[in-house]
């Protein structure tokens, strides 16, 4: 049995490049950077980046480069593949990517989603306001412990 997965939840590097192949499938590639924090035996915090090329097929494509930007935070889930090919100087060139079958977006910066209009967080002074968050008003009711079934 064989089993190729791959998921990383990072943020983009750069804006997508969209683009359709003569067959007329769309494609958008993007570019992620994960991040790793770590203690080293010394007790120091380290920290690492690993950068993934990610490329992204139909109307998958389409939604990526429309919604998503530099920073943009975005879950991935592919598969890995590498693929070759000769360079116009006669090397031989490897690129492994992950092949993404779906794609979330994560949460915006620089607003809020509500409903289709976008909200924006910043206030007139140009700082940051936290954005609302939607609470669940729970009624005011005593529990007793012996009603609970299990």
């Amino acid at each position: 049995m064989y089993f190729n997965r791959a998921i990383i939840i990072g943020n983009l590097t750069r804006d997508p490049e969209f683009r359709s192949l003569p067959s007329g499938v769309q494609i958008a590639t993007i570019g992620v950077a994960t991040n790793r924090v770590w203690k080293d035996k010394n007790g120091a915090k380290q920290e690492s980046t690993d950068y993934h090329n990610v490329v992204v097929f139909g109307r998958q494509a389409e939604t990526t480069a429309q919604y998503l930007r530099k920073g943009s935070s975005v879950l991935v889930e592919g598969r890995m593949q590498t693929r070759s090919w000769d360079a116009a100087d006669g090397v031989k060139k490897y690129r492994t990517e992950v092949v993404a079958d779906r794609i979330q977006f994560g949460p915006r910066r620089d607003g809020v989603m509500k409903g289709d209009n976008l909200v924006s967080t910043k206030a007139s002074s140009g700082e940051q306001e936290a954005p609302p968050v939607e609470t669940i008003d729970y009624p005011e009711e005593n529990v007793n412990v012996d009603d609970i079934p299990f």
